[in-house]
């Protein structure tokens, strides 16, 4: 669910997608709204992976989505669309990280939340 892991930092990452019609997701020509959802989820987890391989940890932690929060889903991108996903640490206690996730298609946002991801370690 994730092409590419194109900008990070400590706090937040950016990722790239095509739609593809493979795609688990995809339902009438659309990703349909669990995919968008799954998306900004593999980011975190992008996100995640990457910090432990710059701190020497070799694997990537193994997370668990609690909630979804102030979902809005304002349109389901078209095959072929190329989504911009970002997502910002909010806040991380022990193995609890709340994340804010945006995706943009077009340079329109098409889909934002809030996440509440356990991770295992």
């Amino acid at each position: 669910m994730v092409d590419a892991l194109v900008e990070f930092t400590e706090l937040g990452a950016v990722t790239h997608l095509v739609v593809r019609p493979d795609n688990i997701f995809v339902q009438n020509g659309r990703l349909a709204e669990p995919g968008l959802v799954e998306n900004i989820a593999q980011t975190a987890a992008a996100h995640a992976g990457h910090s432990n391989v710059l701190n020497g940890i070799p694997e990537a932690p193994l997370g668990y989505i609690a909630t979804v929060d102030h979902l809005h889903i304002h349109k389901l991108p078209e095959l072929h669309s190329t989504l911009e996903t970002s997502i910002r640490v909010k806040q991380q206690v022990m193995n609890v990280t709340i994340i804010a996730g945006t995706i943009r298609c077009d340079g329109e946002t098409i889909a934002e939340c809030e996440m509440k991801i356990f991770l295992r370690n």
